[in-house]
């Protein structure tokens, strides 16, 4: 545990963010001062608000970011995983519409010899989160304590859990105020935010995932290349190995957006390895760059043949299923999918004239199905979502389904729809496809 006393030499907090807002870069005192004062609450909310837009237009260099990722990572609990013999691996995605790779690449990592921690906090979901998914799992629970989170990840070598407000609280605080002054894409606190983060979930090394499109709060793939970069050079300044990718989610990842209807994809291809071709490529190309970095693999070759074989031996199916029953879930539903919370409706939209899909917007998507399922409480009703969603490049007649909608509520299906209609355009002519994959970083 990392604790932090307040440094006794930092100037006015008026003189920090007239100094950020002038170009300055920050020194090592002064960015721990910093985090000590937003851990006593010392510091105005009105002067972090400055301070944080601050950095927002100006930025952070490398050595401030490594040098914040630190602080922030000591400024609460620290999980101790050295006498645990094996390699510790992060994965982090930016959050993207139908991502079910945080549901499946922790039990392929764990599969093979590989202690995947799995945390997850708010930035890392886009309107549907991977805690949501999760928790359509009859029983599941990914409530506890850092202790229950640690003897889960010595004993299966992987565990789900929602971020505990001891790690990185101080980084709580900056989101909270991030989101309230529209500051949520601000890059340099995105970089500073997962190493510290992951890091004090006892990670050793990252694996990210930058998305980047209309499925992203990343919109432009410029920015998410900057960030790519950023969060590569960071861990190098932080001791720590990385490999990050960016990847296109300007449509949904696999064909289904929901709750249970992602679970049930995500056992598909555990138990099947049938799916989506870019959700299939990405959970390999993932999971191959996990087992390499972790070392347990020597080559790309050998790193790809382990990720397969814990796939086609039942492995990494079964390692979820021990996890999940660990964590309170039922276990029957993921043998017989059936089992898995189902709507009384199922109806499909219409395309409305014959052509190719040019482009789906990925977010409206995901708001139609969200704005389907929540409940009038604000809890989301699992059933719910769309499932076999058309992709772009796709020809289609008139009429023919874009996607099968699950509901059960009339309530909110005419907004609901609204959304899911817009979200497509068609074209006579087939678009060009650019890779899903866009770069990697190393």
């Amino acid at each position: 545990m990392g604790t932090k006393t307040r440094s006794d030499a930092l100037p006015p907090f008026s003189f920090l963010i007239e100094k950020k807002r002038d170009g300055g870069e920050f020194s090592t005192g002064e960015m721990k001062g910093i985090v000590d004062a937003l851990l006593d609450g010392s510091m105005p909310a009105h002067q972090q608000a400055g301070l944080l837009m601050a950095i927002y237009f100006r930025g952070l260099s490398v050595a401030e970011m490594a040098t914040l990722a630190e602080e922030l990572m000591l400024s609460g609990e620290v999980l101790e995983l050295s006498d645990l013999p094996l390699p510790k691996v992060a994965s982090y995605a930016t959050g993207g519409v139908g991502d079910k790779v945080p549901l499946v690449l922790p039990a392929i990592a764990a599969s093979c010899g590989v202690v995947m921690p799995s945390m997850i906090g708010q930035d890392e979901d886009f309107i549907l989160g991977t805690l949501d998914k999760l928790e359509a799992i009859p029983g599941f629970c990914a409530e506890g304590d850092l202790k229950e989170f640690s003897r889960r990840l010595r004993t299966h070598g992987l565990a789900y859990a929602r971020k505990q407000a001891a790690i990185a609280p101080v980084d709580g605080k900056l989101y909270a105020m991030r989101r309230e002054i529209g500051a949520i894409p601000c890059l340099p606190l995105v970089v500073a935010s997962i190493l510290a983060r992951k890091s004090a979930e006892g990670a050793e090394s990252f694996v990210v995932d930058v998305k980047w499109g209309n499925g992203s709060f990343i919109k432009d793939l410029e920015q998410a290349k900057i960030l790519a970069r950023s969060i590569a050079r960071t861990c190098d300044a932080f001791h720590r190995k990385s490999v990050v990718l960016v990847t296109d989610i300007n449509q949904p990842l696999g064909d289904a957006v929901g709750t249970a209807v992602e679970i049930e994809e995500a056992v598909r291809f555990l138990k099947t390895e049938e799916g989506s071709e870019d959700f299939r490529q990405l959970v390999l190309r993932m999971g191959m760059e996990v087992v390499r970095l972790a070392g347990v693999a020597g080559s790309t070759l050998s790193a790809k043949q382990m990720v397969q074989r814990s796939l086609t031996s039942g492995a990494a199916f079964a390692k979820f299923k021990e996890i999940v029953a660990s964590q309170g879930g039922d276990t029957s539903v993921l043998d017989d999918t059936e089992k898995l919370p189902k709507a009384r409706f199922i109806r499909k939209l219409p395309a409305p004239k014959r052509g190719y899909i040019h482009t789906i917007n990925a977010g409206m998507i995901a708001r139609g199905a969200r704005l389907l399922a929540e409940r009038p409480d604000g809890t989301l009703d699992p059933a719910v979502g769309i499932s076999k969603i058309m992709k772009v490049g796709v020809q289609v007649k008139q009429g023919e389904p874009l996607m099968m909608i699950h509901y059960n509520d009339e309530r909110n299906l005419e907004a609901g729809l609204e959304y899911l209609r817009s979200a497509y355009r068609l074209a006579p002519k087939r678009p060009s496809i650019g890779d899903l994959i866009v770069e990697r970083i190393a």
